[in-house]
């Protein structure tokens, strides 16, 4: 039987019509590919605090209001990933990586171009999200 990994990512939206990915660092898995930010989910929390757990210790951010946007469900060779996604508008500070990964304001209308630089799971995310 194949472990269940259960996930949370943000779609954070400036208003603009851009989202932030995040490149994985080197010496993670998928690295150098293009993610929505977020984290693993631990044992008692809810996705909710993970995400916000997740995104003050990776960017150093508050998040205002999570609206749920949609989830994920991606068999990887290893593991099975479920991932609820959030939408969030607002928040308090300037996203600065804290892990060694690089930041982008992203274009919807561009995220068609990142189908083959993100991992498999978030796929179906940005052709969602593209305009």
């Amino acid at each position: 039987m194949r472990k269940v990994v259960w996930c949370a990512a943000l779609a954070l939206d400036d208003g603009e019509g851009r989202l932030l990915l995040a490149q994985r660092p080197p010496g993670k898995s998928f690295a150098g590919m293009w993610e929505f930010p977020g984290g693993k989910i631990e044992p008692g929390e809810t996705p909710e605090e993970a995400l916000r757990r997740e995104i003050h210790e990776e960017l150093g951010l508050a998040l205002g209001e999570l609206t749920p946007l949609t989830f994920v469900s991606h068999a990887y060779p290893d593991f099975h990933l479920v991932m609820p996604v959030f939408w969030v508008r607002r928040w308090k500070g300037t996203p600065t990586p804290k892990e060694g990964q690089t930041l982008a304001w992203v274009a919807r209308k561009d995220f068609l171009s990142y189908l083959d630089k993100t991992p498999p799971a978030d796929v179906p995310l940005l052709k969602l999200l593209a305009e």
